[in-house]
Protein backbone atom coordinates (compact mmCIF):
# COMPACT_ATOMS: atom_id res chain seq x y z
CA UNK A 1 0.00 0.00 0.00
CA UNK A 2 1.34 3.47 -0.75
CA UNK A 3 2.08 5.58 1.95
CA UNK A 4 0.35 9.20 1.90
CA UNK A 5 2.24 12.40 2.74
CA UNK A 6 0.86 14.62 5.71
CA UNK A 7 1.13 17.28 2.52
CA UNK A 8 -0.80 15.28 0.34
CA UNK A 9 -3.01 15.08 2.78
CA UNK A 10 -3.31 18.83 4.10
CA UNK A 11 -3.66 19.78 0.12
CA UNK A 12 -0.04 21.58 0.33
CA UNK A 13 2.79 21.21 -2.02
CA UNK A 14 5.45 18.68 -1.16
CA UNK A 15 8.36 20.56 0.38
CA UNK A 16 11.25 20.03 -2.05
CA UNK A 17 13.99 17.68 -0.71
CA UNK A 18 18.00 18.68 -0.78
CA UNK A 19 19.57 17.24 -4.02
CA UNK A 20 22.11 14.71 -3.70
CA UNK A 21 26.13 15.96 -3.99
CA UNK A 22 26.30 15.82 -7.65
CA UNK A 23 30.05 16.99 -7.54
CA UNK A 24 31.67 13.75 -6.75
CA UNK A 25 34.43 13.79 -4.43
CA UNK A 26 37.89 14.16 -6.27
CA UNK A 27 40.16 11.42 -6.16
CA UNK A 28 43.51 10.41 -6.52
CA UNK A 29 45.27 6.72 -7.08
CA UNK A 30 48.09 5.18 -6.49
CA UNK A 31 49.78 5.70 -9.87
CA UNK A 32 49.85 9.37 -9.79
CA UNK A 33 51.24 9.73 -5.81
CA UNK A 34 54.14 8.17 -7.57
CA UNK A 35 54.80 10.19 -10.04
CA UNK A 36 53.65 13.18 -7.78
CA UNK A 37 56.39 11.65 -4.98
CA UNK A 38 58.87 10.97 -7.63
CA UNK A 39 58.16 14.94 -9.25
CA UNK A 40 58.01 16.70 -6.18
CA UNK A 41 61.62 15.09 -5.57
CA UNK A 42 63.49 16.31 -8.49
CA UNK A 43 63.22 12.88 -10.16
CA UNK A 44 63.07 13.33 -14.15
CA UNK A 45 64.60 10.06 -15.52
CA UNK A 46 63.41 6.77 -14.65
CA UNK A 47 65.54 3.44 -16.27
CA UNK A 48 63.54 0.09 -16.50
CA UNK A 49 61.41 -2.40 -18.44
CA UNK A 50 57.67 -2.35 -18.97
CA UNK A 51 55.33 -5.28 -17.26
CA UNK A 52 53.01 -6.61 -15.24
CA UNK A 53 52.35 -4.82 -12.91
CA UNK A 54 54.27 -1.83 -13.94
CA UNK A 55 53.28 -0.88 -17.66
CA UNK A 56 50.67 1.72 -16.93
CA UNK A 57 53.37 3.23 -14.85
CA UNK A 58 55.85 3.64 -17.23
CA UNK A 59 52.99 4.68 -19.88
CA UNK A 60 52.14 7.55 -17.12
CA UNK A 61 55.75 8.53 -15.68
CA UNK A 62 56.31 9.69 -19.78
CA UNK A 63 52.97 11.45 -19.91
CA UNK A 64 53.65 13.39 -16.95
CA UNK A 65 57.06 14.54 -18.34
CA UNK A 66 59.67 12.03 -16.80
CA UNK A 67 61.42 10.19 -19.08
CA UNK A 68 61.15 6.81 -18.98
CA UNK A 69 64.04 4.83 -20.71
CA UNK A 70 62.96 1.30 -21.39
CA UNK A 71 65.54 -1.64 -21.36
CA UNK A 72 65.69 -4.79 -23.20
CA UNK A 73 66.89 -6.63 -19.94
CA UNK A 74 66.43 -4.97 -16.36
CA UNK A 75 69.93 -5.45 -14.89
CA UNK A 76 71.04 -2.77 -17.43
CA UNK A 77 68.62 -0.60 -16.47
CA UNK A 78 69.80 -1.61 -12.98
CA UNK A 79 72.94 -0.77 -13.68
CA UNK A 80 72.62 2.75 -15.57
CA UNK A 81 70.34 3.77 -12.64
CA UNK A 82 73.74 2.78 -10.32
CA UNK A 83 75.99 5.09 -12.33
CA UNK A 84 73.21 8.17 -12.93
CA UNK A 85 73.29 8.02 -8.99
CA UNK A 86 77.33 8.04 -9.19
CA UNK A 87 77.13 11.34 -11.69
CA UNK A 88 74.26 13.44 -10.27
CA UNK A 89 74.57 12.76 -6.62
CA UNK A 90 70.38 12.00 -7.05
CA UNK A 91 69.37 8.37 -6.47
CA UNK A 92 69.05 6.99 -9.70
CA UNK A 93 65.90 5.06 -9.96
CA UNK A 94 65.44 1.24 -11.45
CA UNK A 95 61.66 0.17 -12.53
CA UNK A 96 61.03 -3.65 -12.59
CA UNK A 97 57.80 -5.90 -12.90
CA UNK A 98 57.94 -8.25 -9.93
CA UNK A 99 59.91 -11.87 -9.11
CA UNK A 100 62.35 -12.42 -12.30
CA UNK A 101 61.81 -8.75 -13.06
CA UNK A 102 62.92 -8.05 -9.60
CA UNK A 103 65.74 -10.47 -9.29
CA UNK A 104 67.33 -9.14 -12.50
CA UNK A 105 67.41 -5.92 -11.20
CA UNK A 106 68.80 -7.22 -7.82
CA UNK A 107 72.93 -7.68 -8.88
CA UNK A 108 72.84 -4.51 -10.00
CA UNK A 109 71.18 -2.87 -6.88
CA UNK A 110 73.77 -5.16 -4.90
CA UNK A 111 76.25 -3.56 -6.82
CA UNK A 112 75.30 0.10 -6.17
CA UNK A 113 75.34 -0.41 -2.83
CA UNK A 114 78.99 -2.28 -2.80
CA UNK A 115 79.94 0.93 -4.99
CA UNK A 116 78.46 3.45 -2.58
CA UNK A 117 76.02 4.80 -5.50
CA UNK A 118 72.67 6.31 -4.66
CA UNK A 119 70.30 4.20 -6.46
CA UNK A 120 66.64 2.64 -5.43
CA UNK A 121 65.33 -0.26 -7.10
CA UNK A 122 61.33 -0.02 -7.68
CA UNK A 123 59.25 -3.24 -8.18
CA UNK A 124 55.68 -4.11 -8.18
CA UNK A 125 55.18 -7.23 -6.46
CA UNK A 126 52.41 -9.88 -5.85
CA UNK A 127 49.77 -9.79 -3.26
CA UNK A 128 51.12 -9.93 0.29
CA UNK A 129 48.61 -12.41 1.48
CA UNK A 130 49.05 -15.07 -1.36
CA UNK A 131 52.53 -14.53 -0.67
CA UNK A 132 52.87 -15.20 2.68
CA UNK A 133 50.77 -17.88 2.52
CA UNK A 134 52.66 -19.22 -0.07
CA UNK A 135 49.40 -19.93 -2.46
CA UNK A 136 51.30 -19.84 -5.53
CA UNK A 137 50.68 -16.26 -7.36
CA UNK A 138 51.39 -15.28 -10.35
CA UNK A 139 54.99 -14.52 -9.99
CA UNK A 140 55.13 -14.82 -6.35
CA UNK A 141 58.39 -13.97 -4.20
CA UNK A 142 58.81 -12.53 -0.88
CA UNK A 143 61.06 -9.66 -2.56
CA UNK A 144 61.46 -7.30 0.63
CA UNK A 145 63.29 -10.35 2.62
CA UNK A 146 65.16 -11.42 -0.36
CA UNK A 147 66.72 -7.77 -1.13
CA UNK A 148 67.29 -6.92 2.71
CA UNK A 149 70.80 -8.28 2.46
CA UNK A 150 72.20 -6.77 -0.08
CA UNK A 151 71.07 -3.34 -0.24
CA UNK A 152 71.18 -0.29 2.20
CA UNK A 153 67.93 -0.30 2.96
CA UNK A 154 64.31 -1.80 2.26
CA UNK A 155 60.97 -0.84 2.66
CA UNK A 156 57.57 -1.85 1.25
CA UNK A 157 54.31 0.08 0.44
CA UNK A 158 50.86 -1.55 1.31
CA UNK A 159 48.50 1.76 1.24
CA UNK A 160 48.25 4.86 -0.99
CA UNK A 161 48.51 7.10 2.20
CA UNK A 162 51.70 6.32 3.01
CA UNK A 163 53.69 6.45 -0.75
CA UNK A 164 55.05 9.94 -0.10
CA UNK A 165 56.80 8.69 3.41
CA UNK A 166 57.89 5.41 1.41
CA UNK A 167 59.77 7.64 -1.24
CA UNK A 168 60.99 10.16 1.16
CA UNK A 169 62.55 7.31 3.21
CA UNK A 170 64.12 5.60 0.25
CA UNK A 171 65.79 9.01 -1.18
CA UNK A 172 67.01 9.96 1.94
CA UNK A 173 68.36 6.32 2.71
CA UNK A 174 70.16 5.89 -0.74
CA UNK A 175 71.75 9.81 -0.17
CA UNK A 176 72.68 10.50 3.28
CA UNK A 177 75.68 9.13 4.94
CA UNK A 178 77.40 6.80 2.75
CA UNK A 179 75.40 6.33 -0.15
CA UNK A 180 74.02 3.19 -1.59
CA UNK A 181 71.27 1.05 -2.81
CA UNK A 182 67.43 1.06 -1.83
CA UNK A 183 64.74 -1.31 -2.66
CA UNK A 184 60.93 -0.03 -2.66
CA UNK A 185 58.62 -2.70 -2.61
CA UNK A 186 55.10 -1.27 -4.25
CA UNK A 187 52.45 -4.49 -4.42
CA UNK A 188 50.39 -4.61 -7.54
CA UNK A 189 46.97 -3.54 -4.85
CA UNK A 190 48.62 -0.10 -4.40
CA UNK A 191 48.58 1.03 -7.62
CA UNK A 192 44.63 0.71 -7.84
CA UNK A 193 43.80 2.64 -4.75
CA UNK A 194 42.11 5.49 -4.49
CA UNK A 195 42.08 8.24 -1.97
CA UNK A 196 41.14 11.82 -1.02
CA UNK A 197 42.95 14.15 -3.66
CA UNK A 198 43.55 17.13 -1.56
CA UNK A 199 44.50 14.17 1.38
CA UNK A 200 47.18 12.94 -1.06
CA UNK A 201 48.75 15.77 -2.44
CA UNK A 202 49.22 16.52 1.87
CA UNK A 203 50.71 13.12 2.11
CA UNK A 204 53.60 13.76 -0.24
CA UNK A 205 57.28 14.64 1.06
CA UNK A 206 59.64 17.27 -0.47
CA UNK A 207 63.28 15.75 1.06
CA UNK A 208 64.78 18.41 3.01
CA UNK A 209 68.23 18.00 3.56
CA UNK A 210 68.30 14.73 2.27
CA UNK A 211 72.72 14.37 2.52
CA UNK A 212 73.54 16.62 5.09
CA UNK A 213 77.26 17.76 5.61
CA UNK A 214 78.81 16.01 8.00
CA UNK A 215 81.63 18.30 9.88
CA UNK A 216 84.44 16.68 11.10
CA UNK A 217 85.97 16.82 14.47
CA UNK A 218 88.60 19.66 15.17
CA UNK A 219 90.85 17.59 16.99
CA UNK A 220 90.90 14.94 14.37
CA UNK A 221 91.55 17.59 11.78
CA UNK A 222 94.48 18.87 13.90
CA UNK A 223 95.75 15.38 14.13
CA UNK A 224 96.40 14.58 10.55
CA UNK A 225 97.37 17.71 9.73
CA UNK A 226 100.57 17.31 12.18
CA UNK A 227 100.90 13.65 10.51
CA UNK A 228 101.30 14.88 7.27
CA UNK A 229 103.65 17.94 8.54
CA UNK A 230 106.43 15.14 9.60
CA UNK A 231 106.28 13.14 6.59
CA UNK A 232 109.62 13.02 4.43
CA UNK A 233 107.55 10.66 1.67
CA UNK A 234 103.53 11.55 1.88
CA UNK A 235 101.72 10.59 -0.71
CA UNK A 236 97.63 11.19 -1.47
CA UNK A 237 95.25 8.43 -2.49
CA UNK A 238 92.19 9.52 -4.00
CA UNK A 239 88.91 7.04 -4.32
CA UNK A 240 85.68 7.68 -6.08
CA UNK A 241 84.52 8.70 -3.28
CA UNK A 242 86.54 11.88 -3.81
CA UNK A 243 84.55 12.15 -7.41
CA UNK A 244 81.32 12.02 -5.98
CA UNK A 245 81.73 14.32 -3.54
CA UNK A 246 81.74 16.93 -6.44
CA UNK A 247 84.61 18.85 -4.06
CA UNK A 248 86.86 18.90 -7.72
CA UNK A 249 88.10 22.53 -6.74
CA UNK A 250 89.28 21.99 -2.84
CA UNK A 251 90.57 18.69 -3.96
CA UNK A 252 92.82 20.05 -6.68
CA UNK A 253 93.64 23.43 -3.95
CA UNK A 254 94.68 20.82 -1.24
CA UNK A 255 96.99 18.87 -3.82
CA UNK A 256 98.86 21.75 -4.95
CA UNK A 257 99.45 23.56 -2.19
CA UNK A 258 101.08 20.86 -0.21
CA UNK A 259 102.92 19.38 -3.26
CA UNK A 260 102.26 16.16 -2.09
CA UNK A 261 102.19 13.46 -5.21
CA UNK A 262 99.08 11.73 -5.85
CA UNK A 263 97.29 8.37 -7.44
CA UNK A 264 94.12 8.19 -8.26
CA UNK A 265 92.14 5.16 -8.14
CA UNK A 266 90.08 4.16 -11.83
CA UNK A 267 87.37 6.41 -11.60
CA UNK A 268 89.30 8.98 -9.71
CA UNK A 269 91.61 9.80 -12.89
CA UNK A 270 90.53 13.23 -14.35
CA UNK A 271 89.89 14.87 -10.32
CA UNK A 272 93.01 15.88 -11.82
CA UNK A 273 94.37 15.63 -15.47
CA UNK A 274 96.01 12.30 -15.46
CA UNK A 275 99.00 14.73 -17.17
CA UNK A 276 99.42 16.61 -14.16
CA UNK A 277 103.44 17.39 -12.23
CA UNK A 278 102.29 15.50 -9.36
CA UNK A 279 100.16 12.09 -10.84
CA UNK A 280 102.26 9.56 -9.68
CA UNK A 281 99.83 7.21 -11.81
CA UNK A 282 103.12 5.87 -13.81
CA UNK A 283 105.04 5.51 -10.61
CA UNK A 284 102.54 3.23 -8.64
CA UNK A 285 104.71 0.57 -8.04
CA UNK A 286 107.43 2.90 -6.40
CA UNK A 287 105.11 5.27 -4.01
CA UNK A 288 103.02 2.96 -2.46
CA UNK A 289 105.64 0.52 -0.59
CA UNK A 290 107.60 3.51 0.19
CA UNK A 291 105.39 6.17 1.42
CA UNK A 292 105.48 6.85 4.38
CA UNK A 293 102.65 8.81 5.53
CA UNK A 294 99.63 7.84 2.86
CA UNK A 295 96.26 10.66 2.82
CA UNK A 296 93.06 8.27 1.66
CA UNK A 297 90.65 10.33 0.19
CA UNK A 298 87.38 8.26 -0.80
CA UNK A 299 89.33 5.25 -1.29
CA UNK A 300 88.89 2.21 0.63
CA UNK A 301 91.96 -0.38 2.09
CA UNK A 302 90.05 -3.31 -0.22
CA UNK A 303 91.26 -5.68 -2.23
CA UNK A 304 92.21 -3.20 -5.16
CA UNK A 305 94.72 -1.89 -2.91
CA UNK A 306 95.61 -5.00 -1.60
CA UNK A 307 93.95 -4.32 1.82
CA UNK A 308 96.81 -1.83 2.79
CA UNK A 309 98.97 -4.52 3.26
CA UNK A 310 101.05 -7.03 1.56
CA UNK A 311 104.14 -6.93 -1.13
CA UNK A 312 102.74 -3.56 -2.68
CA UNK A 313 102.74 -1.98 0.38
CA UNK A 314 106.59 -3.36 1.27
CA UNK A 315 105.46 -6.20 3.91
CA UNK A 316 106.99 -9.30 4.41
CA UNK A 317 104.10 -11.79 3.27
CA UNK A 318 100.70 -11.28 2.26
CA UNK A 319 99.25 -10.15 5.46
CA UNK A 320 102.57 -8.15 6.60
CA UNK A 321 101.81 -4.23 7.44
CA UNK A 322 103.89 -2.27 5.65
CA UNK A 323 105.86 1.07 7.43
CA UNK A 324 103.17 3.48 6.30
CA UNK A 325 100.63 5.69 8.76
CA UNK A 326 97.67 6.37 7.38
CA UNK A 327 94.92 9.27 7.32
CA UNK A 328 91.86 8.22 6.37
CA UNK A 329 88.83 10.62 4.81
CA UNK A 330 85.54 8.61 4.93
CA UNK A 331 82.04 9.50 6.06
CA UNK A 332 81.78 6.14 7.89
CA UNK A 333 83.83 5.94 10.81
CA UNK A 334 83.52 1.91 10.66
CA UNK A 335 85.77 2.02 7.67
CA UNK A 336 88.56 2.95 9.57
CA UNK A 337 91.33 -0.05 10.68
CA UNK A 338 89.11 -2.23 8.46
CA UNK A 339 92.30 -3.82 7.34
CA UNK A 340 94.79 -1.86 8.89
CA UNK A 341 95.49 0.56 11.26
CA UNK A 342 94.42 4.30 10.58
CA UNK A 343 96.66 6.23 12.92
CA UNK A 344 94.13 9.16 11.92
CA UNK A 345 90.86 9.30 10.68
CA UNK A 346 89.14 12.09 9.76
CA UNK A 347 85.28 11.16 9.83
CA UNK A 348 82.83 13.41 7.40
CA UNK A 349 81.83 14.14 4.30
CA UNK A 350 84.36 14.71 1.69
CA UNK A 351 84.01 18.19 0.90
CA UNK A 352 83.90 19.30 4.68
CA UNK A 353 87.07 17.27 5.56
CA UNK A 354 89.13 18.71 2.52
CA UNK A 355 88.36 22.36 3.17
CA UNK A 356 88.66 21.62 7.04
CA UNK A 357 92.56 20.11 5.79
CA UNK A 358 92.81 23.18 3.98
CA UNK A 359 92.02 25.63 6.41
CA UNK A 360 94.10 23.84 9.47
CA UNK A 361 96.90 23.57 6.26
CA UNK A 362 96.82 27.63 6.55
CA UNK A 363 99.83 29.32 4.73
CA UNK A 364 103.68 28.87 4.50
CA UNK A 365 103.08 24.75 4.21
CA UNK A 366 106.44 22.98 3.54
CA UNK A 367 106.09 20.81 0.66
CA UNK A 368 107.80 16.99 0.63
CA UNK A 369 111.27 16.93 0.01
CA UNK A 370 113.20 16.96 -3.64
CA UNK A 371 114.60 13.29 -2.85
CA UNK A 372 111.12 12.17 -2.63
CA UNK A 373 109.48 13.82 -5.35
CA UNK A 374 112.73 13.69 -7.75
CA UNK A 375 112.53 9.98 -6.97
CA UNK A 376 109.03 9.93 -8.50
CA UNK A 377 109.36 12.10 -11.35
CA UNK A 378 112.69 9.77 -12.12
CA UNK A 379 110.41 6.71 -12.19
CA UNK A 380 107.94 8.49 -14.22
CA UNK A 381 109.98 9.49 -16.77
CA UNK A 382 111.48 6.42 -17.38
CA UNK A 383 107.89 4.25 -17.39
CA UNK A 384 106.13 7.11 -19.72
CA UNK A 385 109.40 6.71 -22.36
CA UNK A 386 108.73 3.16 -21.73
CA UNK A 387 104.72 3.36 -22.64
CA UNK A 388 105.54 5.73 -25.40
CA UNK A 389 107.74 3.22 -27.09
CA UNK A 390 105.31 0.84 -27.22
CA UNK A 391 102.38 2.31 -28.30
CA UNK A 392 104.55 3.72 -31.34
CA UNK A 393 104.66 0.37 -32.54
CA UNK A 394 102.27 -0.81 -35.17
CA UNK A 395 101.96 -4.54 -35.53
CA UNK A 396 99.48 -6.37 -37.52
CA UNK A 397 97.14 -7.31 -36.53
CA UNK A 398 96.76 -4.65 -34.24
CA UNK A 399 97.11 -5.19 -30.36
CA UNK A 400 95.70 -3.61 -27.09
CA UNK A 401 98.36 -0.88 -27.44
CA UNK A 402 98.13 0.33 -31.19
CA UNK A 403 94.50 0.50 -30.65
CA UNK A 404 94.11 2.29 -27.45
CA UNK A 405 96.59 4.80 -28.53
CA UNK A 406 94.19 5.78 -30.92
CA UNK A 407 91.59 5.92 -28.08
CA UNK A 408 93.98 8.03 -26.04
CA UNK A 409 94.64 10.96 -29.01
CA UNK A 410 90.63 10.89 -29.20
CA UNK A 411 89.92 11.42 -25.34
CA UNK A 412 92.25 14.13 -25.02
CA UNK A 413 90.64 15.65 -28.17
CA UNK A 414 87.88 15.54 -26.94
CA UNK A 415 87.82 15.78 -22.75
CA UNK A 416 83.94 16.38 -22.15
CA UNK A 417 83.51 12.93 -23.90
CA UNK A 418 82.11 10.39 -21.08
CA UNK A 419 84.78 7.17 -21.07
CA UNK A 420 83.35 3.83 -20.08
CA UNK A 421 85.35 0.74 -19.66
CA UNK A 422 84.98 -2.59 -18.99
CA UNK A 423 86.98 -6.38 -19.48
CA UNK A 424 89.49 -7.72 -18.22
CA UNK A 425 92.28 -6.47 -20.42
CA UNK A 426 90.47 -3.72 -22.40
CA UNK A 427 90.30 -2.73 -18.53
CA UNK A 428 93.24 -2.83 -17.11
CA UNK A 429 95.28 -1.71 -20.84
CA UNK A 430 92.75 1.15 -21.01
CA UNK A 431 93.06 2.43 -17.39
CA UNK A 432 96.82 2.84 -17.68
CA UNK A 433 96.90 4.36 -21.52
CA UNK A 434 94.01 6.42 -21.45
CA UNK A 435 94.59 9.36 -20.13
CA UNK A 436 91.63 11.72 -18.60
CA UNK A 437 91.97 15.10 -18.00
CA UNK A 438 88.15 16.24 -15.95
CA UNK A 439 86.45 14.70 -13.65
CA UNK A 440 83.67 12.04 -12.81
CA UNK A 441 84.19 11.01 -16.89
CA UNK A 442 85.61 7.72 -16.56
CA UNK A 443 83.36 5.12 -15.39
CA UNK A 444 84.02 1.53 -15.37
CA UNK A 445 83.30 -1.99 -13.41
CA UNK A 446 84.09 0.03 -9.91
CA UNK A 447 84.86 -2.13 -6.69
CA UNK A 448 83.26 -5.73 -7.87
CA UNK A 449 85.52 -5.48 -10.89
CA UNK A 450 82.55 -7.23 -12.91
CA UNK A 451 81.49 -7.76 -16.26
CA UNK A 452 77.84 -6.23 -17.80
CA UNK A 453 78.14 -2.70 -16.78
CA UNK A 454 78.70 -1.21 -20.36
CA UNK A 455 75.78 -0.82 -22.26
CA UNK A 456 73.54 0.49 -19.57
CA UNK A 457 76.90 2.94 -18.18
CA UNK A 458 76.56 4.37 -21.71
CA UNK A 459 72.67 4.87 -22.05
CA UNK A 460 72.98 6.27 -18.54
CA UNK A 461 75.88 8.36 -18.89
CA UNK A 462 74.55 9.72 -22.43
CA UNK A 463 71.30 10.81 -20.96
CA UNK A 464 72.54 12.17 -18.06
CA UNK A 465 75.28 14.45 -19.04
CA UNK A 466 74.27 15.03 -22.70
CA UNK A 467 77.63 14.47 -23.90
CA UNK A 468 79.41 12.01 -26.04
CA UNK A 469 79.68 8.72 -24.48
CA UNK A 470 83.25 6.64 -25.82
CA UNK A 471 83.19 2.64 -24.59
CA UNK A 472 85.96 0.42 -24.66
CA UNK A 473 84.89 -3.08 -24.62
CA UNK A 474 86.64 -6.40 -24.40
CA UNK A 475 84.74 -9.04 -26.20
CA UNK A 476 83.52 -11.10 -23.64
CA UNK A 477 82.33 -8.02 -21.48
CA UNK A 478 80.48 -6.82 -24.42
CA UNK A 479 78.56 -10.10 -24.63
CA UNK A 480 76.84 -9.21 -21.11
CA UNK A 481 74.68 -6.08 -22.50
CA UNK A 482 75.48 -6.38 -26.40
CA UNK A 483 72.13 -6.48 -26.91
CA UNK A 484 71.30 -2.73 -25.91
CA UNK A 485 72.87 -1.57 -28.82
CA UNK A 486 69.35 -1.61 -29.77
CA UNK A 487 68.15 0.59 -26.76
CA UNK A 488 71.11 3.29 -28.01
CA UNK A 489 69.72 3.54 -31.22
CA UNK A 490 66.19 3.30 -30.29
CA UNK A 491 67.07 6.56 -28.25
CA UNK A 492 69.78 7.93 -30.77
CA UNK A 493 72.40 8.39 -28.09
CA UNK A 494 75.94 9.70 -29.22
CA UNK A 495 77.97 6.72 -28.14
CA UNK A 496 80.67 5.08 -29.47
CA UNK A 497 81.09 1.60 -28.78
CA UNK A 498 84.89 0.43 -29.35
CA UNK A 499 84.99 -3.56 -28.77
CA UNK A 500 88.12 -5.13 -28.51
CA UNK A 501 87.56 -8.37 -30.65
CA UNK A 502 90.47 -10.95 -29.93
CA UNK A 503 88.14 -14.12 -30.18
CA UNK A 504 87.84 -14.85 -26.99
CA UNK A 505 87.57 -14.68 -23.04
CA UNK A 506 91.20 -13.00 -22.52
CA UNK A 507 92.57 -14.83 -25.68
CA UNK A 508 91.47 -16.71 -28.39
CA UNK A 509 94.12 -19.00 -28.79
CA UNK A 510 92.30 -22.21 -25.90
CA UNK A 511 91.72 -25.37 -27.48
CA UNK A 512 89.25 -28.25 -26.23
CA UNK A 513 91.99 -31.28 -25.93
CA UNK A 514 89.19 -33.95 -26.71
CA UNK A 515 88.91 -32.17 -29.84
CA UNK A 516 84.81 -31.91 -29.33
CA UNK A 517 83.41 -28.17 -29.12
CA UNK A 518 85.44 -25.01 -28.55
CA UNK A 519 87.20 -24.18 -25.39
CA UNK A 520 85.22 -22.21 -23.16
CA UNK A 521 86.90 -19.12 -23.24
CA UNK A 522 86.71 -19.27 -26.91
CA UNK A 523 84.41 -17.09 -29.20
CA UNK A 524 83.30 -17.63 -32.82
CA UNK A 525 86.69 -16.80 -34.87
CA UNK A 526 85.88 -13.37 -36.93
CA UNK A 527 82.99 -12.52 -35.24
CA UNK A 528 81.38 -9.09 -36.44
CA UNK A 529 80.29 -7.40 -33.82
CA UNK A 530 79.20 -4.33 -35.82
CA UNK A 531 76.86 -6.04 -37.87
CA UNK A 532 74.82 -6.19 -34.38
CA UNK A 533 74.21 -2.44 -34.38
CA UNK A 534 73.41 -2.15 -38.12
CA UNK A 535 70.24 -4.55 -37.54
CA UNK A 536 68.62 -1.22 -35.40
CA UNK A 537 70.30 1.40 -37.55
CA UNK A 538 73.31 2.62 -35.96
CA UNK A 539 76.62 2.93 -37.88
CA UNK A 540 78.78 -0.09 -37.91
CA UNK A 541 82.77 -0.46 -38.96
CA UNK A 542 84.90 -2.76 -39.20
CA UNK A 543 88.68 -1.64 -38.22
CA UNK A 544 91.62 -3.35 -38.68
CA UNK A 545 94.47 -0.89 -38.33
CA UNK A 546 94.77 1.69 -36.20
CA UNK A 547 93.81 4.29 -39.26
CA UNK A 548 90.54 2.54 -39.61
CA UNK A 549 89.75 2.97 -35.90
CA UNK A 550 90.54 6.70 -36.11
CA UNK A 551 88.83 7.25 -38.77
CA UNK A 552 85.57 5.50 -37.58
CA UNK A 553 85.56 6.79 -33.81
CA UNK A 554 86.16 10.54 -35.51
CA UNK A 555 83.47 10.30 -37.55
CA UNK A 556 80.80 8.69 -34.89
CA UNK A 557 82.01 11.64 -32.71
CA UNK A 558 81.61 14.16 -35.45
CA UNK A 559 78.05 12.67 -36.40
CA UNK A 560 76.88 11.94 -32.60
CA UNK A 561 75.25 8.88 -34.32
CA UNK A 562 75.07 5.42 -32.65
CA UNK A 563 78.25 3.29 -33.59
CA UNK A 564 79.72 0.12 -33.02
CA UNK A 565 83.24 -0.53 -33.59
CA UNK A 566 84.70 -3.92 -34.40
CA UNK A 567 88.32 -3.35 -33.44
CA UNK A 568 90.18 -6.73 -34.54
CA UNK A 569 93.23 -6.91 -32.65
CA UNK A 570 95.59 -10.55 -32.25
CA UNK A 571 93.84 -13.31 -30.76
CA UNK A 572 97.38 -14.00 -28.78
CA UNK A 573 96.83 -10.20 -27.34
CA UNK A 574 96.45 -10.70 -23.95
CA UNK A 575 97.07 -12.29 -20.26
CA UNK A 576 94.80 -14.85 -18.24
CA UNK A 577 92.00 -12.48 -15.62
CA UNK A 578 94.18 -9.54 -16.68
CA UNK A 579 96.25 -7.68 -13.53
CA UNK A 580 94.66 -9.89 -11.14
CA UNK A 581 95.77 -13.39 -12.48
CA UNK A 582 96.82 -14.13 -8.82
CA UNK A 583 92.96 -14.20 -7.66
CA UNK A 584 92.02 -16.95 -10.28
CA UNK A 585 93.25 -20.28 -8.61
CA UNK A 586 93.93 -23.36 -11.67
CA UNK A 587 95.24 -26.23 -11.27
CA UNK A 588 98.60 -27.48 -11.65
CA UNK A 589 99.16 -28.68 -15.12
CA UNK A 590 100.98 -32.64 -15.41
Amino acid sequence: MATVTESAVSGQAPKPQAAPDSAPQETVDGFHLVIEALKLNGIDTVFGLPGIPITDLTRMLQAAGIRMIAFRHEQNAGYAASIAGFLTQKPGICLTVSAPGFLNGLTALAHATTNCFPMILISGSSEREIVDLQQGDYEEMDQLSVARPHCKAAFRVLHADDIGVGIARAIRAAVSGRPGGVYLDLPAKLFAQSIDAVAGKRSLIKVVDAAPKQIPAPDAIKRAVDLLKDAKKPLILLGKGAAYAQADADIKALVEKTGIPYLPMSMAKGLLPDVHEQCASAARSYVLPEADVVLLIGARLNWLLSHGKGKTWGGNGHKGWGAQKFIQVDISPQEADSNVKIDAPVVGDIGSCVAALLKEIGSGWVKPPAEWTGGIDERKTKNVAKMAETLAKDPSPMNFHSALNVVRDIVKANPEAMLVNEGANALDFTRSIVDMYKPRKRIDVGTWGIMGVGMGYCVAAAVVTKQQVIAVEGDSAFGFSGMEVETICRYDLPVCIVVMNNNGVYKGTDVDPTGRDPAPTVFVKGARYDKIIEAFGGIGVNATTPAELRRAMEEAIRSKKPTLINAVIDETAGTESGRITSLNPAAKKK
